[in-house]
């Protein structure tokens, strides 16, 4: 009996709050998933079990909403830990780097690499909590270093801005060559 209070233990130490939720998310994309297999795959006539296209996917995802289907049970029938909507919220709140991302990739056509390169340095470590003016000129420079780096020194190809279409002849040059 002492062995099982252990593992009990172990499972309860390791066991996070947002587990259910986790749980929930994944029975219902497993099932979306093997709902759609006869949608995304084909059977075809007169070939072996093991070569049809549909039967390797078919157990695959069988077999994920059948373990699905197990996790979510063991989550429902544990106890409530509190914290789960903490930790959902944790979850969620990494998306916010993506959009960080997606604006980044955004504004690089209309306001150029070096620009957007250091506004998006700067406004991440602000949001990351690096508020002091040291910092701030630290992730401009680190910014700077980051454009020369990748546009003079290894010549990847990027867009030029829009922007720069608006500066005199002979700067315009050199921002659409090395920044």
């Amino acid at each position: 009996m002492s062995r099982v209070k252990t593992l009990q233990n172990l499972f309860r130490r390791y066991r996070r709050p947002g587990d259910i939720v986790f749980a929930w998310l994944v029975f219902l994309l497993a099932a979306f998933l093997i709902l759609q297999i006869t949608d995304q795959t084909t059977w075809r006539p007169g070939t072996k079990l093991f070569a049809q296209p549909r039967f390797w996917p078919a157990v695959s995802l069988g077999c994920m909403t059948i373990f699905a289907a197990f996790h979510l049970l063991g989550s429902a029938l544990s106890e409530r830990i509190h914290g789960r909507w903490q930790e959902v919220w944790l979850w969620i709140s990494a998306f916010e780097f993506a959009a960080w991302f997606v604006a980044y990739a955004f504004l690089i056509p209309y306001t150029g690499y070096l620009l957007t390169t250091i506004v998006f340095a700067v406004a991440l470590a602000f949001r990351a909590g690096y508020r002091s003016s040291r910092m701030m000129i630290s992730a401009a420079v680190s910014a700077v270093v980051i454009v020369l780096l990748f546009k003079t020194f290894l010549q990847v190809n990027l867009p030029s801005g829009l922007i720069y279409e608006h500066l005199p002849n002979g700067l315009r040059q050199i921002m659409l060559t090395y920044f």
